[in-house]
Formats: structure tokens, sequence, C-alpha cells
């Protein structure tokens, strides 16, 4: 297993409960994926520890939570070059080896939020609606070279995305939400279910999955008024 994230102290940790609980080989690295340099070290450090990847998960994401105008361009910028440029860029680095061997694995964690306009979270949402359509072409490009594309949609879960995507320091962003929430070990579970049975798109969590069904139904004026008269905080 390869983990990477910005904290390497953090990767450390899990890297050491992983080879205890299941006695595997983990390797990890340190890097910003919202740096295409670092992008482009972490494919050469695998590539030097012949690692390739059967299975990329693209899970680093981040979320700001206010108004557009009153956002800061440095959050807005990194939030556009890790969700949407990082996974793009990660996929186009190791999918060359997944063509050349005729399997393999992109799960793309996109959310809930792809499905409508969401003030408030409006690039955050933005940026996952770009996720969940390039999943789905992704897949039926790949489709004959035997490599499944997977977009995992959640709601709320239980994770420091609240706290990192919060302006204020000490805010989170809570109300209804957490009707919604979900253990993060049930997304995970049922995400890996999907997999196995070669989905195409997964809402993890009954509640989640309902309202994803139920926006589907209803025309997009309707939801233009139903976010335009939602409760805000901000």
């Amino acid at each position: 297993m390869v983990l990477v994230a910005r904290r390497g102290d953090l990767l450390s940790v899990l890297a050491a409960e992983l080879i205890r609980r299941n006695g595997i080989e983990v390797h990890c690295f340190q890097a910003d994926l919202a740096d295409v340099g670092q992008r482009l070290q972490l494919a050469a450090a695998l590539e030097e520890k012949s690692l390739v990847p059967d299975c990329l998960i693209n899970n680093a994401g981040v979320g700001d939570y206010g108004t557009f105008a009153d956002a800061e361009w440095t959050r807005v910028e990194n939030m556009l070059r890790l969700n949407m440029e990082g996974l793009t860029h990660l996929i186009h680095l190791f999918l060359p080896k997944m063509i050349e061997r005729s399997s393999g694995v992109v799960v793309n964690v996109s959310s809930i939020a792809s499905l409508v306009p969401m003030p408030d979270l409006a690039i955050y949402a933005a940026t996952k609606a770009y996720v969940s359509s390039f999943s789905e072409a992704l897949r039926i490009e790949l489709r004959e070279q035997n490599i499944a594309v997977l977009s995992v949609c959640p709601g709320p879960v239980h994770t420091g995305f609240g706290k990192a995507a919060a302006r204020t320091e000490g805010e989170q962003i809570k109300g209804v939400r957490e009707w919604f929430c979900i253990p993060k070990e049930q997304c995970v579970a049922e995400s890996i279910r999907a997999m196995d049975l070669d989905r195409a798109r997964i809402f993890p969590g009954l509640k989640v999955a309902l309202v994803a069904a139920g926006i589907s139904l209803v025309p997009l004026a309707l939801i233009r008024l139903i976010m335009a008269n939602r409760p805000r905080r901000v």
C-alpha cells in the first residue's frame, strides 16, 4: 500500500497501524498534491522503487465555506488545483501502466454536492461536479482496457473536512447535515463493495442515496428555488 499526504507524521502513524493489524507492506510519501512539481516527484519516486499502482484512490480534497465574493483567492486556487487538477494529473501519470497491464481501478472521491449548485460552497460543489463527470467519461473510455472507474459521492462524513473548510477557527459546518452523517468506516466499506461490484457511482449511506435519487427527479428550476431559500449561516 502507498500512502500520500502533506502530513508525514500522521502517515507514519497510520502506516504503523496498518502493518500491525494487517501485516502488509506500506510505503509513505509526503507530498502536497496541489503542487505539480510534487506530483511529478511522487511519480518518479514510485517508479524508482518499482511501485506500480493497480488501484488509484483520489481522496485528497479541500473545501471553502463562505460566499465566493469574500473568498481568499489563494484558498480558491488551491481548491481548484487539488480537487480537479491534482486528481486529473495523477490519473494521467499512472494510467499508462494500467493500460499496459490491461487491468486496474481508479476511485475518485466526489461528493453529493456535485449534483446541485451550492451557495456558500459554490467552488467546492463545482469541482466535485467536474470529478463526477470526468469519472463517468473516463469509465467509458477505459472499458475496453479492462480498467474500472468508480465515483464515490458521500454526503457528510465525520472527518477533518469541516474544520479545514471553515474560514474562522473553531467554526464547524453543522445544521441538518448531522442527520445525514455516516461514520467514515461505513463510507469506505460501501465504496469497496461498489468497487468489487464494478459500479460506476455510489452514494454511501441510505439517507444520502435516497436524497441523490430524489435530486435526479427534480427539475433544475425547482433546485434553484430550493437552494435559494435553504437556511444559510453565512
